[in-house]
């Protein structure tokens, strides 16, 4: 049997299965993107696709702590538009 990996959301704390959640990488560069593939080199975070977690994070800025550096709106409004879009 092969084992499922399990990631933290930097929000909520609770372990997912990885494909249940969504990375937001710092890049080397110092820039913040999604990452849709889950291989975009940088340090990456993890956040539930949730609009309540995405707002949470926003007003917790859990994201920023995680990632050491500021995170643009837009970014949060890319990330609200991708769980929409997917519910």
């Amino acid at each position: 049997m092969k084992k499922i990996p399990m990631r933290k959301c930097v929000v909520t704390q609770e372990q997912f299965p990885k494909k249940e959640l969504i990375r937001v990488v710092r890049t080397p560069e110092g820039e913040v993107v999604i990452d849709k593939s889950g291989r975009t080199n940088g340090h990456g975070a993890y956040l539930k696709k949730d609009l309540a977690v995405i707002e949470l994070a926003k007003k917790k800025k859990a994201l920023a702590r995680a990632l050491e550096c500021e995170i643009p709106d837009s970014l949060y409004e890319e990330l609200e538009g991708m769980i929409a879009h997917e519910q």
